[in-house]
């Protein structure tokens, strides 16, 4: 009788395990996180358990066609624009940048695959992330992504639905509807849509925003959350597999390429 099926999560693996299963082309799975202020209605480590849910989502469609291999949860990152709210937590962009640099240094040491797919569940890790990807390919040799989970969805930039709005808490209600406060959602948008679309959404300017600005957000909640279903959420996780499918070949290409390029120089 077969023995079942052997876990894709590193943490469950004997070091034996993870010597004999783990290959060069191997992708790993990074969930990262915050642990932040969603409003009233949502937990402090939401951008835990998105990232960690898709992350097993994406384990459990394309595991076995890419050879995926989940890595512990990194659930502190950069919240600064929501340290004014009790609870919320943050790396300075060293601490963060050195925590980056270090798992690195110590997975190319420990094991031979050399893709490393971030999941990012909160979009306050994106600016450094992206500069972060060209140390981890120049310094450690990793062919490495980061999957922006609502944008993997195709979420419309012309709507305001930024933070702890309908997307968020949508999948909440998908992923782990006992964490989320109903009778907390509330009704209403942003109080200036204008402010919205140009502090936050407008590409040729960056602003340092904050949460807590008026004109932004009510109580935390940059959007409306009230028309928020569980099957929106699963509809949106849906989309945000399907589409890192064609990533996770992409990521593979470019395996090759590196590795052609670096046996030409």
């Amino acid at each position: 009788m077969a023995g079942a099926p052997m876990s894709r999560v590193l943490g469950e693996l004997t070091f034996h395990d993870a010597a004999r299963a783990i290959k060069e082309t191997s992708i790993f799975c990074l969930p990262l996180g915050a642990i932040e202020q969603h409003g009233p209605h949502l937990p402090l480590n939401t951008d835990v358990v998105v990232a960690e849910g898709l992350t097993g989502r994406l384990l459990a469609r394309w595991g076995d066609a890419f050879d995926l291999w989940q890595l512990p949860t990194l659930s502190i990152g950069l919240s600064r624009e929501h340290d004014w709210a009790a609870g919320t937590l943050s790396l300075s962009i060293d601490g963060f940048t050195r925590h980056m640099r270090d798992l690195a240094g110590t997975l190319v040491r420990s094991l031979p695959a050399r893709n490393l797919a971030i999941v990012n569940g909160h979009g306050g890790n994106r600016g450094i992330l992206e500069n972060l990807l060209h140390e981890l390919r120049g310094d450690f040799g990793l062919n490495a992504v980061v999957l922006h989970p609502f944008d993997l969805a195709g979420a419309d930039p012309a709507i305001a639905d930024v933070h702890a709005a309908k997307g968020e808490t949508s999948v909440m209600l998908a992923l782990a509807p006992g964490l989320v406060r109903r009778d907390c959602i509330g009704s209403g948008r942003p109080p200036d849509l204008k402010a919205v679309q140009a502090l936050i959404f407008e590409r040729g300017t960056t602003w340092g925003w904050r949460s807590d600005d008026a004109r932004l957000a009510r109580d935390g909640i940059i959007g409306d959350a009230s028309g928020a279903t569980a099957e929106y959420g699963s509809a949106l996780l849906d989309r945000m597999v399907a589409a890192a499918g064609g990533v996770f070949a992409q990521l593979l290409e470019n395996q090759t390429i590196m590795q052609a390029h670096d046996r030409a120089r």
